[in-house]
């Protein structure tokens, strides 16, 4: 951590506290810590998880419960609380290629899965619960989750929403802004790929996606400034610690973000796919996308790329994989899923290279079939109509049975 001014509090230890902020801007700065080091290229993989009672398969308040018993198995990666009590979160070590993050994620899963039954719980991917009620969530008793709770409110509550973050190595500072920017074209990309949030409190949304509609209510979600180098991202860092509105990194909710402690960028619009199989493809092809940006510079990102950047990102958490993109340096519009393909196509050598070409044909597969997971979630409420069963159905598909 950088030995820079102080904030009233650190936002990233458990020890938050109440405290009002200093009313001189200058003492308000915080300056933003070193941009560490990492392997170009390497990979990190999180999920947010359900747990859901196997009674009526409403979510269920067992965070703590598992979190002790999957402390007592050695694993890769770590298993930690999320905001509410019936949701933990996984994630890998560093891995550096799809295969390393299937092989990380197999034994959480299996671990998580024997654990579960002990229980009498399962656990279940997807962006959204298909039924649960806000209001009856519990905050997980964490002081940051606490603090997060009095300033948003019910927001909070409503965040019980399940992401998958993926981390990609990036060889300096000012390549990770650049990393970020060129990304933020396939933000449609990743949407539509790993959508399966299409029910919020029983109601089908008519959203492939409408997870991603709880993020936007935050006063700090979106994109990224446009900045290319990092002096002038950390002199920005800087201007917002001196409003007060911002204290850490952590205070961004943006799409992508940098994280300089794992020399990463975080990309985190993926809903939570419903199998670790998917999570791993996934990476493979932000990793294959990253590949050809470090080694071929495609493109040069710029400002004017972000005109039609929130166009697109609504077009594909609506509409998934028949949405409509619209090309940000020649406006040209065509079906998302088209601009996937050709994209996979281009992608071809770096894949191989990267032996993540099982995991991008995967991809293709199901975008060529126009299958994504919100597909078989509808699939299955067509066919059972209780969406208690779709949630059952669900968790066997998580545990690699349906």
């Amino acid at each position: 951590m950088s030995t820079a001014a102080t904030p009233p509090f650190d936002p990233d230890s458990d020890d938050v506290r109440s405290a009002p902020l200093p009313t001189d801007p200058e003492s308000r700065t915080v300056k933003l810590e070193p941009f560490n080091k990492s392997e170009a290229l390497s990979l990190g993989v999180e999920l947010e998880l359900q747990l859901v009672n196997t009674h009526d398969y409403d979510l269920a308040p067992y965070a703590e419960d598992m979190l002790r018993l999957m402390a007592q198995t050695p694993l890769p990666g770590s298993v930690v609380p999320e905001m509410t009590s019936s949701m933990i979160e996984i994630s890998t070590d560093i891995c550096h290629s799809a295969q390393d993050v299937i092989t990380q994620l197999s034994p959480i899963r299996e671990a998580l899965i024997r654990n579960a039954d002990k229980l009498n719980i399962a656990v279940v991917g997807g962006g959204t619960h298909a039924f649960q009620q806000w209001h009856e969530r519990r905050i997980y008793d964490k002081p940051r989750f606490r603090e997060l709770s009095e300033l948003y409110g019910y927001l909070s509550k409503q965040f019980t929403i399940f992401g998958q973050h993926v981390h990609i190595g990036c060889p300096d500072a000012d390549a990770a802004l650049l990393m970020l920017h060129r990304m933020s074209r396939y933000i449609p990309h990743f949407i539509a790929l790993s959508a399966s949030s299409p029910f919020v409190q029983g109601q089908d949304t008519q959203f492939d996606s409408a997870r991603l509609n709880s993020v936007f209510a935050f006063p700090l979600s979106g994109r990224a400034p446009f900045t290319t180098s990092w002096k002038e991202f950390e002199a920005y860092f800087e201007r917002m610690t001196r409003t007060g509105v911002v204290r850490s990194m952590k205070d961004f909710y943006w799409d992508i973000r940098p994280k300089p402690e794992f020399g990463t960028i975080e990309i985190r619009v993926f809903d939570t796919p419903l199998t670790v199989e998917r999570a791993a493809a996934l990476a493979g092809y932000v990793q294959s996308l990253a590949a050809w940006f470090l080694q071929e510079q495609p493109f040069e990102p710029s400002e004017d790329d972000y005109l039609v950047y929130t166009y697109n990102r609504f077009q594909a958490c609506r509409f998934g994989l028949d949405a409509v993109y619209v090309d940000p340096a020649t406006g040209q519009h065509m079906p998302l899923r088209d601009h996937i393909l050709m994209t996979m196509t281009q992608l071809e050598w770096h894949s191989e290279a990267l032996n993540a070409t099982q995991a991008l044909g995967e991809l293709r597969t199901s975008v060529e079939a126009n299958r994504n997971d919100a597909r078989w979630l509808r699939e299955k409420q067509g066919k059972e109509r209780l969406l208690a069963e779709v949630v059952r159905q669900a968790a066997l598909r998580f545990r690699g049975a349906a």
